[in-house]
C-alpha cells in the first residue's frame, strides 16, 4: 500500500532540516566570512551566533544587524552595475566598509570608495582614510571642495563651514563615475529626515530627493529600478543606532581615530559645542581658549564639528557613555545642523549624503 506525505509533514521535515543545517546569515555570524585582511585581523572576533548561549541557533541583536547590512550590500552588488561606498574616515563609514570587507571575503571588495574632501577635514582623518585605503587596495575616488571654489564654481559661507557645500562635488563625482548606487553610512536614528529614507532610496537625474515619494519596502524587498542618469543611495546600517555602531566596534576591534577617544585639546564654547582651535577654526576675541579632555562623536567639518567633555579613553569607555547620552551624535555636536529645524532635509533635497 503506497503511503501519501501530506503537506503538514513536508513543512516539518523543511523545519526540522532547517534547524539542522547553519543559514548563510549564521555562517557570516559565526565567522565564516571572515575577512583575512583588512579593517579586521586574521583572527576571528566578537561572539559568533550560538556561541553566547550554550549552542543556540538565535542570532544576536548585532549579528542580525551585521547580517542585515551584508544582505544588502550583496544585493546592492548583484543588481547595479557600478557602486560606491562613501568612507570619509569616520565611524559609521568605517563600519561600512568592514561590513563590505566581510561580505566579498575573500576577495577584495569590489568597488571603490568615494570622499568629498572639503579641505577643512580633522588632518587625523585623512591620515587614516589613506592608510585605510592603502592597506586594504581599494580605489579612492576625491570629490574636492576646494577645486570647485578655486574654479569659482561655488564661494565660501559667510559662516565659514564647508559641510553644505560637498553636494555639488558630490554629484559631480557621481556623476563623471558613472555611479548608479552609493553606499552611505546613515543612519535613521540620527537626524529626522534620515528617519524617512529607505534601505535603497532614489535620486533623480539631478541627483535630488524626494522625501514623499518614497518607495514602499515590505518584507524586506528592496527596489532598485532606475532610469539612466538616475542613481541609488543604499544605506545597509539604517536600522543601527549610534550604541549598536559601538557596541560593533568594540566586538570586531575595529580601528578609529583617534579624536573618538578622550585626549586633551585647546578648545573653545560657541552655540552651546566645545570647538577645536585651528586654521579654520578660530576663535572670536570674547571667547576664551582653555585646555579641555575631549572627544569627538563625529567627524565632520573641522569648522562645524564640535567636541564633547569626556574622559572615555576606551571602546568599552565610549559604550558606557554613549548607553547614557540623551542627544545623538548630531545633535550634540555638528552646527550645521542648527541652520534651521529642516536643516539635514534641505540638503538631502538638494543631493546630499
Amino acid at each position: 500500500m503506497s503511503t501519501q506525505t501530506t503537506n503538514e509533514e513536508l513543512e516539518l521535515d523543511v523545519l526540522e532540516s532547517d534547524l539542522e543545517t547553519p543559514s548563510a546569515a549564521q555562517g557570516v555570524a559565526s565567522g565564516l566570512s571572515e575577512p583575512r585582511a583588512g579593517l579586521i585581523e586574521d583572527q576571528p572576533r566578537g561572539v559568533g551566533a550560538g556561541a553566547a548561549d550554550g549552542g543556540s541557533s538565535r542570532l544576536s541583536s548585532l549579528d542580525t544587524l551585521e547580517s542585515e547590512a551584508i544582505h544588502i550590500i550583496r544585493e546592492v552588488v548583484a543588481e547595479f552595475e557600478k557602486p560606491a561606498l562613501l568612507f570619509s574616515g569616520g565611524k559609521d563609514s568605517v563600519v561600512m566598509l568592514h561590513l563590505a570587507t566581510k561580505a566579498f571575503w575573500p576577495g577584495k571588495v569590489p568597488f571603490p570608495v568615494l570622499h568629498v574632501d572639503t579641505g577643512h577635514n580633522f588632518p587625523e582623518v585623512i591620515d587614516f582614510r589613506d592608510r585605510t585605503v592603502e592597506r586594504l587596495g581599494l580605489k579612492l575616488v576625491v570629490g574636492s571642495v576646494q577645486e570647485f571654489i578655486d574654479r569659482g564654481e561655488l564661494a565660501e559661507r559667510a559662516d565659514g563651514t564647508r559641510n553644505p557645500l560637498q553636494t555639488v562635488p558630490l554629484l559631480d563625482a557621481i556623476q563623471r563615475n558613472k555611479f548608479d548606487a552609493v553606499f552611505g553610512g546613515g543612519r535613521r536614528d540620527e537626524d529626522k529626515a534620515r528617519a524617512k529614507e529607505r534601505i535603497l532610496s532614489l535620486r533623480d537625474e539631478f541627483g535630488q530627493w524626494d522625501p514623499r515619494n518614497q518607495r514602499p519596502e515590505l518584507w524586506n524587498l528592496y527596489n532598485g529600478r532606475h532610469t539612466v542618469g538616475q542613481h541609488v543611495r543604499a544605506f545597509p546600517i539604517s536600522n543601527w543606532t549610534e550604541l549598536d555602531i559601538w557596541r560593533y566596534i568594540e566586538r570586531e576591534n575595529i580601528e578609529l581615530p583617534g579624536l573618538y577617544y578622550a585626549h586633551e585639546r585647546e578648545v573653545f564654547a560657541r552655540d552651546g559645542m566645545w570647538r577645536a582651535v585651528g586654521e579654520v577654526s578660530e576663535p572670536l576675541p570674547h571667547e576664551e581658549v582653555i585646555t579641555k579632555l575631549v572627544r569627538y562623536r563625529t567627524v565632520g567639518d573641522m569648522s562645524c564639528t564640535g567636541a564633547v567633555e569626556s574622559d572615555a579613553r576606551t571602546v568599552a569607555d565610549v559604550v558606557v557613555e554613549v548607553a547614557a547620552s540623551t542627544l545623538t551624535e548630531r545633535g550634540a555636536t555638528r552646527a550645521d545642523d542648527r541652520i534651521s529645524e529642516a536643516a539635514m532635509e534641505d540638503r538631502k533635497k538638494d543631493g546630499y549624503f
